[in-house]
């Protein structure tokens, strides 16, 4: 891991057309997954992301400051990283630089209307999706996941969600808070929805950070496709356990998450829509 930025990396992660994920600390202590296309480097140690939505992701880093992040390019080459929130901004070149990009500069709905500024922390070398391991052992989650299956009186991811996560060509990333306090983002694109409320994943690629999942961890998985419709769930971690296709490890969701426009908001569990009886 580097403390800073090269000229290289901060122009390669200018460009708009990426995946940027930002994770952040919930009130509930736990790590929220949020897509940020809008996170870019601004100095060799400072980090910026324009704000266009309404959603958890920036009422979280002004409680918890500490932040993780990954972006990966249409090439299939990613970065990650950590950092920490220090202010905010609704003035000054960082904001005009964001609206006048002609995602926002031409958008007649909305426009950036503040500008994050983050220390880095730390980031890493770029890195290869390891697309030959990941299809090998997303075949061997498939193998294997109906072992964990299980029946629920009622469905906690929605059809739409199960389908999604259940695909072979969505891409998934993992969050949970690192022993320093920071949150970390790993592509789990192996893992499949066994049923409604379990996420089932192998432990490679990336084990020098799933082996660092221990039972009881609470994470976040956000699936997502290359239409950007997503959705993210979070749950406890029940461990990895050997079975006839290798060694696999489950996640039980407790909540699922719509980090979609136009109201980001969780949907699971579910809360009864209550009358409004006075509007005085």
């Amino acid at each position: 891991m580097l403390n800073h930025m090269n000229e290289q990396t901060m122009k390669e992660l200018e460009t708009s057309l990426k995946i940027g994920l930002v994770a952040t600390i919930g009130e509930d202590g736990n790590s929220h997954i949020t897509v940020l296309s809008t996170l870019q480097a601004n100095t060799p140690t400072e980090m910026i992301a324009g704000q266009f939505t309404e959603g958890l992701s920036k009422k979280n880093v002004k409680t918890h400051n500490k932040a993780g992040f990954l972006i990966m390019s249409l090439q299939k080459q990613f970065y990650m990283g950590k950092m920490t929130w220090t202010h905010e901004s609704k003035e000054g070149p960082e904001f005009e630089m964001y609206n006048l990009q002609p995602m926002y500069r031409y958008n007649t709905y909305f426009g950036i209307h503040t500008v994050h500024f983050f220390d880095l922390l730390e980031i890493s070398e770029k890195k290869d999706l390891e697309m030959g391991r990941i299809i090998g052992n997303a075949v061997k989650t498939m193998a294997g996941k109906n072992i964990f299956k299980k029946k629920y009186e009622s469905p906690i991811m929605k059809p739409w969600a199960e389908k999604l996560l259940g695909k072979l060509d969505t891409l998934k990333f993992l969050s949970y808070i690192d022993e320093d306090g920071y949150p970390v983002i790993v592509p789990i694109i192996q893992a499949q929805a066994a049923d409604s409320g379990t996420i089932v994943f192998s432990n490679n690629p990336y084990n020098e950070y799933l082996s660092k999942l221990e039972p009881g961890t609470h994470v976040s998985i956000l699936g997502m496709n290359l239409n950007l419709e997503n959705v993210l769930v979070k749950g406890t971690f029940q461990g990895f356990r050997e079975t006839i296709a290798g060694k696999l490890g489950s996640v039980g969701i407790n909540q699922v998450y719509n980090s979609m426009p136009p109201k980001p908001r969780y949907i699971y569990p579910y809360k009864k829509a209550e009358a409004v009886e006075d509007l005085a």
